[in-house]
């Protein structure tokens, strides 16, 4: 079987695997750290071993229930927010294609995401889209109090209800949520809805192969033992901490080379628009991983060809404070074969009989001698194919290598104490009780 492969022979002489392996000791010990469990945030390590020992009886209920929204709904909406749907949104994207919802004949049901954001409009356009079809509902959060979320959950709970009545509520709405306490684990107990749980040890941008992740990817029609097979096989291909045969962590090692040559940004390059929500997700696990204690690359990611007109600019000729991570998908799902043009107005037909995969690889190559040539470094993930078996390893490829890379940076992988304060500002200025004094300081600055 073919694996992810790294590839670094593109640092434009900021990296190179004499300046990786130099790096033996410090890896060894962060390894140690994280494979023991004896460093900053070690409560929730649970990802680590989630690939081989997850919950078999979840496992099945997912199934069973996700054969049951396959064949009644026309619809299924996913509420959560940040690791809540990301995860999910990225696999589907990447085996599907990002316009999986409006391709006509495909397997039913769509699947639309809610409670990503706080806008009105979005939530009305969400709602249209329910009338007439088949509705069920898959609310995830381990409080059941995020801001987001909750405001969503209570608009489409009153639409449900007022639709389908209680009883049928109960088989309709499916609960992802803490196994033992909080607010949604109260309404998901007094409603009668089916649960599963997000594990107190798996903190959400590391929770996509857990029920979070894994109802909707089943639900849009995915393979999840092929996912989880390939989870399995990446925990196994990396447990080695010896750079010479651990890609991941001469990754991990890269980018923290990089950083300390004053490379601050990283920027994951697609060339696959079913990539683009995986970029986002990697920015959360990278963002909300490394960014704290004044420290962390920035983490950024741009869809190429595309953002070539917009984005490659600054990345060509702009500051050299940047660092690309190129996804390199090596083999199509789908293609289409260029035809000659008797007129050839576009002048395109040097093109003929070549299919757009080949045509999008010597892009990809052509832009990353480019960008290399004006002085960026470039990374390079050689991704085999977007199927189960290989979106599984990635998944783990990224979640150890961040891991990794964050005890070597000196920081906690596993918290995010600051995303905690824009909630405390918006909820004084909203005027949440207990507030008060903050509302005031506050509106005094505004």
């Amino acid at each position: 079987m073919a694996n992810l492969r790294f590839d670094c022979t593109k640092g434009a002489g900021k990296v190179c695997d004499n300046c990786i392996n130099s790096w033996q000791d410090r890896v060894t010990d962060a390894h140690k750290t994280l494979t023991e469990g004896t460093g900053a945030g070690n409560d929730f390590l649970g990802w680590l071993r989630l690939p081989l020992n997850y919950d078999k009886e979840e496992f099945a209920r997912i199934k069973e229930v996700t054969q049951e929204i396959r064949d009644n709904a026309d619809i299924f909406v996913v509420i959560g927010i940040g690791g809540s749907y990301l995860g999910a949104r990225a696999v589907i994207e990447m085996l599907k294609g990002p316009m999986y919802n409006m391709v006509p004949g495909k397997d039913k049901p769509q699947v639309i995401f809610l409670g990503c954001n706080i806008s009105g409009s979005y939530l009305v356009d969400c709602l249209k889209m329910l009338e007439g079809k088949s509705v069920y509902v898959n609310v995830i959060s381990k409080s059941g109090t995020t801001t987001e979320p909750a405001i969503a959950f209570r608009v489409i709970k009153d639409y449900m209800e007022k639709r389908y009545g209680m009883e049928e509520c109960s088989r309709r709405i499916v609960v992802t949520t803490d196994a033992h306490r909080g607010a949604l684990k109260t309404v998901a107990d007094k409603c009668g809805y089916r649960e599963f749980v997000v594990p107190d040890d798996i903190g959400g941008r590391f929770s996509v192969l857990t029920a979070v992740g894994l109802l909707p990817i089943a639900v849009a029609g995915a393979d999840i033992d092929q996912l989880m097979a390939g989870a399995a096989h990446a925990m196994d291909l990396y447990k080695d901490p010896d750079l010479n045969n651990n890609d991941c962590y001469r990754y991990a090692v890269a980018r923290n080379l990089l950083l300390n040559k004053g490379y601050g940004i990283e920027i994951l390059t697609n060339y696959e628009p079913a990539l683009h929500s995986f970029g986002e997700w990697w920015k959360q696990l990278y963002g909300e991983s490394e960014g704290k204690d004044g420290k962390g690359i920035f983490p950024a990611a741009v869809d190429c060809t595309t953002d070539l007109h917009s984005m490659g600019q600054y990345i060509q000729d702009g500051r050299r404070v940047l660092f690309e991570t190129v996804l390199n998908v090596e083999s199509a799902k789908d293609d289409v074969v260029m035809e000659a043009d008797e007129h050839n107005y576009d002048g395109m037909n040097f093109l003929a009989g070549m299919d757009l995969h080949y045509i999008n690889s010597k892009a990809t190559m052509g832009t990353v001698l480019a960008h290399n040539d004006g002085g960026n470094p470039i990374l390079m993930v050689h991704i085999p194919a977007l199927d189960e078996f290989t979106i599984g390893q990635m998944i783990c490829f990224f979640e150890l290598a961040c891991g990794i890379s964050g005890y070597l940076l000196g920081v906690n992988p596993f918290d995010q104490p600051g995303v905690e304060e824009y909630k405390k500002n918006m909820f004084a200025l909203l005027g949440k009780p207990g507030y008060e004094d903050r509302k005031q300081e506050l509106e005094a600055r505004l």
